[in-house]
């Protein structure tokens, strides 16, 4: 008996698939299935997780709809990984009206605490919301450094907390007793392979649109991983400078964190309007409508992370510069809280499924398996 439908529909998917094996070189999920011979909900929520959603089982599949065994992997993962987000979410699980209704969720959350940011400085110092100027220290006359640095500092510190206490409870929930034990060579491997997104190729073609197989949402995903983690090396090289250095944003153009920051913006910006084009023309069969609201979430607020960076960047000199970064900052805190609950969370749920995919591959290569 499983928890939810959708944990009882892959069941059923993955007998059918485990009888057939057809699929077995399109990916890591087909092999992964292939080593057990009955599913927990754990197993379940590993596969679904360890799917890249190519979409190419389904275009293979000689069962898949209009056929009356109906497997629809793609659609019925995208689902479970869903679900998965709000189970295993911490410190409390995540409703489903967030899954459901995120964008607008994240949206009200941004915009609110933009406005009571432009609210409070109007309130306090006017003529700081209006100022131009981008010397040293500016940035600070709308929020003072320390008090950003507190505020923002505990909703990230909230968000990480939450995607690692969330992450353990996947990793215990989805080991079953026989599993290998972990190994560095096993988290170098999966590190490998969601560097690369080894496994968002549908086997070296690409992934499925409407019409064609294309390398796109790859690219895109890319952008959108890279350009964040340079949007995190330019916060962190920035703190460095404040802190040990004693230097005050914001920074030249030539000046590092500056360099990172707009590099990671572009890749923010054109990441996620790739994986919002290739959505469009994704074929909607493979969709879960019900989950659309936490994705697009995800999409809107990278975006606009990186869109209102970089218009700050490049009109901090004038009298825009302190309603930019209050919209800025709005977005950026609404970003760090709803990390736990949100699609956010799929790339660590993802990294985990890898790690333990390696473990088993090993495994299986020497002779054990996975009952």
């Amino acid at each position: 008996m499983h928890a939810t439908k959708a944990l009882t529909e892959a069941d059923r998917l993955m007998t059918v698939c485990n009888s057939c094996r057809y699929c077995e070189g399109l990916c890591a999920v087909f092999p992964a299935m292939e080593m057990r011979r009955n599913f927990e909900d754990g197993d379940l929520n590993y596969l679904a997780n360890l799917c890249h959603n190519c979409g190419a089982c389904f275009v293979d599949c000689q069962f898949s709809p209009p056929h009356e065994f109906n497997v629809n992997v793609p659609q019925n993962f995208a689902r479970v990984r869903a679900e998965s987000y709000g189970q295993y979410a911490w410190p409390f699980a995540m409703p489903g009206v967030f899954a459901r209704n995120g964008l607008a969720i994240s949206i009200v959350a941004a915009l609110s605490i933009a406005l009571f940011i432009i609210g409070f400085v109007a309130y306090a110092n006017p003529a700081a919301l209006y100022a131009s100027g981008d010397e040293a220290g500016a940035f600070y006359r709308v929020m003072p450094h320390n008090t950003m640095a507190v505020i923002f500092g505990a909703a990230f510190a909230f968000g990480i907390l939450g995607l690692v206490g969330s992450s353990l409870t996947f990793w215990r929930s989805t080991r079953r007793p026989d599993a290998p034990a972990l190994t560095f060579a096993d988290l170098l491997q999966a590190m490998k392979d969601a560097g690369s997104l080894r496994y968002l190729d549908g086997a070296g073609a690409g992934c499925y649109t409407s019409d064609e197989m294309t390398d796109s949402r790859r690219h895109a995903h890319h952008a959108t991983f890279y350009g964040f983690l340079l949007c995190f090396a330019s916060t962190s090289v920035a703190t460095l400078y404040h802190y040990v250095l004693g230097r005050q944003a914001p920074y030249g153009w030539t000046e590092l964190p500056v360099i990172l920051g707009v590099l990671g913006g572009i890749g923010i910006v054109i990441g996620p309007i790739g994986l919002y084009v290739n959505k469009l023309k994704r074929k909607p069969e493979t969709i879960d409508a019900e989950s659309e609201g936490m994705n697009l979430a995800f999409i809107a607020m990278l975006f606009a992370t990186g869109v209102t960076g970089l218009l700050l960047l490049v009109l901090r000199a004038t009298p825009a510069m302190g309603i930019l970064q209050a919209l800025h900052l709005g977005v950026v805190f609404a970003l760090f809280i709803t990390m736990p609950y949100g699609k956010f969370v799929h790339g660590f749920y993802r990294y985990l499924a890898l790690v333990r995919y390696a473990g088993e591959k090993k495994q299986l290569e020497a002779g054990g398996g996975v009952d």
